[in-house]
């Protein structure tokens, strides 16, 4: 799912305020998020659609990934069901780019920034199988 430029920098900040500086991230209420993110799960069309808007060269084309932290305004805005639990989660913000030698341009920095990846915990059942 798109997310809003603004969206990704709240979530980018809290991010860089609390578990980037070592700190635990901080849920509802101010309390500490103790049961944090293990795993993250993005669809193949969520990825393929971001890779076609970078680069064809697979040596140029890919995509940039954000670590950042659902802040409860986010949460509130994209899973009003699941505020309590995922503010303060880690997730994954990602957005196409093309990296040419050490140069890295996005293909759209206002836009296309994508967030529908389906995190564990909250999101376990069922646990992944070798199946």
């Amino acid at each position: 799912m798109k997310i809003s430029k603004e969206d990704f920098e709240s979530m980018r900040v809290k991010y860089d305020k609390e578990v980037k500086k070592g700190k635990p991230a901080k849920g509802k209420k101010n309390k500490d998020k103790t049961d944090q993110t293990n795993w993250i799960f993005f669809d193949r069309e969520t990825l393929e659609g971001l890779l076609a808007k970078a680069d064809k060269d697979p040596k140029k084309g890919g995509i940039q990934f954000y670590i950042t932290e659902y802040t409860e305004e986010v949460a509130s805005k994209y899973h009003p069901k699941e505020v309590e639990q995922l503010t303060g989660a880690l997730t994954i913000v990602m957005r196409a780019a093309n990296l040419d030698k050490s140069n890295l341009t996005l293909t759209n920095p206002e836009e296309d920034y994508q967030n529908n990846g389906r995190i564990c915990p909250p999101f376990c059942d069922p646990e992944p199988t070798n199946t």
